[in-house]
């Protein structure tokens, strides 16, 4: 018969194994990150292009005739519909700020309208913001131009009628353009795009 002393230490030795075994339970797989873009610029001869499919919400780079890479972008979404048609790059700023939209925030920082204009009643207290279009590369000379912002669903519009771009991807296309690139916006794509994957 084991003595009362050992059976005692027996028995916390086998809670505190039984208990801390939820220590090492394996924890849920972390999800698959979506791919936003791919960048293969051999940065050869020949000059950057741009061509944004409005349908697929896919931008795809070449130089020359040269495919280097491809991303999302997020367009206008219904009521802000971004124009198709062909254009240069007119101006490249590395932040503007938007003369059209932006948020109006509590005295806390927090937002109480994310979808603001300059003309949107202001509570007392709380102040509008107008939006920073990092890395801002015009297009049209209405207003409409690249830069880095939000893609909430990859493959859907969702921006007042500029293209946004993956925020880690836009200051790689910024450094590679000039004034003068061509931009081609278009409702469907001639050339294949190599399928997006997801990152595990």
């Amino acid at each position: 018969m084991m003595p009362r002393s050992s059976a005692l230490i027996s028995a916390l030795c086998l809670t505190f194994l039984t208990t801390s075994c939820g220590l090492f339970t394996p924890k849920d797989p972390a999800r698959a990150r979506q791919v936003m873009y791919e960048w293969h610029d051999d940065g050869g001869p020949g000059e950057v292009s741009v061509e944004i499919d409005l349908t697929k919400q896919i931008a795809t780079y070449k130089r020359g005739d040269r495919p280097i890479g491809w991303s999302y972008v997020s367009s206008g979404k219904e009521g802000h519909s971004t124009a198709t048609g062909n254009y240069t790059i007119t101006e490249k700023m590395p932040v503007k700020y938007s003369d059209r939209y932006g948020w109006i925030a509590d005295a806390t920082g927090k937002v109480t309208n994310g979808d603001a204009t300059p003309k949107s009643p202001v509570p007392p207290g709380d102040h509008y913001s107008p939006a920073p279009m990092n890395y801002w590369m015009r297009v049209t000379h209405y207003g409409v131009g690249m830069h880095a912002g939000d893609i909430p669903r990859p493959g859907e519009a969702a921006s007042h009628g500029c293209i946004r771009l993956p925020r880690d991807f836009v200051p790689t296309l910024y450094d590679v353009t000039k004034i003068g690139t061509p931009v081609k916006v278009t409702h469907g794509k001639s050339a294949p795009v190599r399928k997006p994957e997801t990152i595990g």
